[in-house]
């Protein structure tokens, strides 16, 4: 089955830099742009950052532009995000995302907390 789980948050100083990682597994992961999405608390859902199946071409949330970057290792079936210049309103669950031909698939979601 689809899974997609992710890894890397944690605490972080304003100013600090994580990188978030998403395993993917069940599916051709080549073949499929990726994302990543945040939702902090009170707010909605909302995309930070996007990437075609080669790696090509990258697309950025305003907010992230010029800190975040989206990378992926295809042939470790892996999704990554670097996050730098960290920010408090940062924090949020970040989450992996997949839209299928059948179905979206959501990773479970991992924690990022940016305070001194």
């Amino acid at each position: 089955q689809v899974q997609l789980v992710e890894s890397g948050g944690g605490l972080v100083q304003p100013g600090g830099s994580l990188r978030l990682s998403c395993a993917a597994s069940g599916f051709a992961f080549r073949n499929y742009p990726m994302n990543w999405y945040r939702q902090a608390p009170g707010k909605e859902r909302e995309l930070v950052a996007t990437i075609t199946s080669t790696g090509g071409s990258t697309n950025y949330a305003d907010s992230v532009k010029g800190r975040f970057t989206i990378s992926r290792d295809n042939a470790k079936n892996t999704v990554y995000l670097q996050m730098n210049s960290l920010k408090p309103e940062d924090t949020a669950v970040y989450y992996c995302y997949a839209k299928l031909v059948t179905r979206d698939y959501w990773g479970q979601g991992i924690q990022v907390t940016v305070s001194s």
